[in-house]
């Protein structure tokens, strides 16, 4: 069968797998076409016939998960790193910036002004190296996109931060970029559409720490894995039942209503995964019983800890990778689609010939400023070829507690 996976960067990867493969096959061929070692904060993810967004299971056969649509996949992080500083490869902390990039342009991770400025600076000295006056215009960073409510006093900010990093080389600007993106209260939330046991509409966050609850854009509560004794489902319902408080005499049990059975099982699965991945020190092992009750499913990739042991193994030299360049009001292509706000629903966007762009790097580490000033440059300077997307203009935020609810409602389980 013929697989076609679209990259963190915007490129296309296609190859070829047997009817019968498994995702774990795919995914390996991914990873080492983009010489990656660090792999178990990564995933495989595609859509549904109900344009639904799923994980690839690694365990099981890809013709058992993906049916009635096209083998498209897009390569996705999976399970954010609570503390970044301690992936060991420069590439893998790269790949994580470019889908914390997509997250706050998409609007899925909010930010407020002042975040999206340093943000948006340490961008550009990855992205572009050194501040050349020579060689960079007054709007050198106009084409750059840095957040959905890109404004002219937001680029005006951030090209002022950026004239101060001199030196700076593209991997410590990025290991800043994400020492600021990890404290922001949305980092890695999986959020889900759901209701509470009053039938008001809410959204249930999985993250690192435990599951979170929003509602009318304000977290409202927080139940962390340790304080969660089991999770589970039936029909639309997603259940989690809580230990004993300081003052409590017996557990609890809370529910909520899911759109239906399968999206209360997405969720389900989506808890398990994060719980094992962060909290266990071994996955578990599934049932060996023929004849058992509830779900056979079991996470089955390396949890963090294990990962982290791995990693500290790693000995290879530091690979030397091009970091890409992405113009405003172009998206990566992506199987999340575009989210169109005047209909208020996602898209699928449609192609344009235009292809990636790629930084050289400088001897120094930093990036050629000249050739990464790409509003100078023409298509046959391009060291890689991808395609991108026309990517729809969106609102933003103004804090990072504040979460757009019509983005919530535009998200697909």
């Amino acid at each position: 069968m013929q697989t076609r996976v679209t990259l963190l960067d915007g490129s296309l990867f296609t190859c070829t797998v047997e009817k019968r493969a498994r995702g774990l096959q795919l995914f390996e061929k991914v990873c080492e076409h983009v010489n990656l070692l660090e792999r178990d904060y990564f995933a495989l993810s595609f859509r549904d016939a109900d344009n639904n967004k799923n994980w690839l299971d690694p365990a099981k056969e890809m013709k058992k998960q993906v049916r009635g649509v096209p083998w498209n996949f897009s390569f996705n992080v999976k399970f954010y790193p609570p503390d970044p500083a301690q992936l060991s490869e420069d590439i893998t902390r790269y790949f994580l910036c470019l889908q914390l990039r997509q997250d706050i342009v998409s609007g899925r991770l909010p930010c407020s002004f002042a975040t999206h400025t340093v943000l948006g600076s340490y961008t550009v000295q990855s992205e572009l190296g050194d501040y050349d006056p020579d060689e960079c215009a007054s709007d050198y960073i106009s084409e750059l996109c840095f957040a959905p409510n890109q404004t002219k006093e937001m680029e005006e900010k951030i090209m002022e931060l950026h004239k101060t990093y001199r030196g700076m080389s593209p991997a410590e600007a990025e290991m800043h970029f994400l020492e600021n993106v990890k404290k922001l209260s949305m980092y890695g939330v999986d959020l889900h559409h759901a209701k509470d046991s009053e039938g008001v509409d809410i959204m249930l966050g999985v993250c690192s720490s435990g599951l979170l609850v929003y509602r009318d854009r304000l977290r409202i509560n927080r139940f962390s894995w340790p304080k969660i004794l089991k999770i589970s489902y039936k029909r639309n319902n997603f259940y989690i039942k809580i230990r004993p408080g300081e003052f409590d005499q017996f557990e609890s049990t809370i529910g909520f209503k899911l759109l239906n059975h399968r999206a209360a099982k997405r969720l389900w699965k989506v808890c398990v995964e994060h719980h094992s991945f962060f909290r266990l020190v071994s996955p578990e092992e599934p049932p060996k019983k023929f004849l058992t009750l509830g779900s056979k499913f079991r996470y089955s990739g390396r949890t963090q800890i294990q990962s982290r042991r791995a990693s500290a193994q790693i000995s290879r030299p530091a690979p030397h990778f091009p970091r890409c360049i992405s113009k405003r009001n172009m998206l990566s292509r992506s199987l999340d689609g575009v989210f169109d706000w005047s209909s208020g629903s996602r898209t699928t966007p449609s192609l344009i010939g235009s292809p990636a762009i790629t930084a050289s790097p400088k001897a120094n580490g930093g990036t050629h400023t000249g050739r990464a000033c790409y509003y100078r440059s023409t298509a046959a300077r391009c060291s890689t070829t991808a395609v991108l997307l026309q990517y729809c203009s969106v609102i933003g935020h103004s804090s990072e507690c504040f979460i757009s609810f019509s983005l919530w409602r535009s998200a697909a389980f």
